[in-house]
């Protein structure tokens, strides 16, 4: 065996826990995923009461049917800079665990793209980038046939203390 397929192989997530089906999205031109399962429904832009004293991508909460649900701004979570939302902004309501139930929370992306099947072969592990860069949100990086999909565990992009804020 080659070198230079050994080091492909070692790159190579042989794990087949992360396989299956993820909804995807777009932020700020690049594309996004998160397991189907993770999912509770898509909706459009709502009016968004603002929360004060609350972390800055914390755009506030909503009123989905009788339920009062967290929205956090994707884009500014992760350091993007902010855009004016549009027609096709969504907020995907998804179900993040907390510290002693599941949590439903709504996270604005810039549009939603489809669900697509994606098997472990197709995903490799995040980059390292050092020991100052947390990456353990990221599942892993999924080449699809348009380019590259990273792939969050919703559950590990808030932290519990800001869970534990909301």
């Amino acid at each position: 065996m080659s070198e230079a397929t050994l080091q492909k192989t070692e790159n190579v997530s042989v794990s087949t826990e992360n396989d299956g089906k993820y909804l995807t999205f777009q932020l700020a031109g690049e594309g996004y995923g998160i397991g189907i399962l993770k999912v509770r429904e898509i909706i459009g832009m709502l009016p968004v009461t603002p929360v004060p004293q609350t972390p800055g991508f914390l755009k506030g909460v909503i009123n989905l049917r009788g339920q009062v649900i967290p929205v956090v701004d994707l884009r500014l979570k992760f350091g993007l800079p902010e855009e004016e939302y549009t027609e096709r902004t969504s907020i995907i309501v998804v179900e993040v665990k907390g510290l002693t139930n599941n949590i439903p929370i709504g996270i604005v992306v810039d549009t939603v793209s489809e669900v697509i099947n994606i098997q472990a072969h197709e995903i490799e592990d995040p980059p390292a980038f050092g020991s100052t860069i947390d990456m353990n949100f990221i599942l892993g990086m999924a080449k699809t046939g348009d380019g590259v999909k990273i792939l969050l565990n919703i559950d590990l992009v808030l932290s519990a203390e800001e869970l534990g804020a909301m």
